[in-house]
């Protein structure tokens, strides 16, 4: 069976500018796109001047950033008071920008590439995704979740 990034990969997604405000970006990861999978979008693509893949913003990476940096030098946040710590936490968050928070994402797969090559790149770096890029400009996007679904759902359907 030949599959490939085009056969099996997302062609309607969201994206932001990096230059875009996180809040707009919580409000689409938070209504994300429900896919045929049945699996929902927590992820959207981020845009640079010219519409080329600058990188990911996650519902991990937007989480990861909610916590307060001093947490990433050690300090267990069990020990704490936690008492109006996360309104401030919230807030100090939504004053970033979508740069500040997304992942730099500088790998893809171009649209001819074969299945078991991109879901050996994913399973080796732990991708939960990656962008499909011609040119540097996404053109869809292949999910891990995705890649399951088409090849058991067809054996077991």
């Amino acid at each position: 069976m030949t599959l490939l990034a085009r056969d099996i990969m997302v062609e309607d997604y969201d994206t932001i500018h990096k230059d875009g405000s996180l809040d707009d970006a919580i409000g689409i990861i938070l209504n994300g796109k429900v896919r045929e999978t049945g699996h929902k979008t927590v992820s959207v693509m981020v845009l640079d001047d010219f519409n080329k893949l600058a990188g990911v913003i996650t519902m991990y990476d937007i989480l990861y950033h909610l916590r307060p940096s001093f947490l990433n030098r050690g300090i267990s946040g069990d020990e704490l008071d936690w008492g109006g710590q996360l309104k401030y936490c919230m807030k100090h968050l939504k004053e970033k920008s979508v740069s500040q928070v997304m992942s730099p994402h500088l790998t893809g797969a171009s649209p001819d590439e074969h299945l078991m090559v991109i879901l050996d790149r994913m399973v080796k770096n732990k991708y939960r995704r990656l962008p499909v890029l011609e040119n540097g400009k996404p053109v869809g996007i292949v999910y891990l979740s995705d890649i399951y679904y088409h090849l058991f759902n067809r054996s077991h359907g």
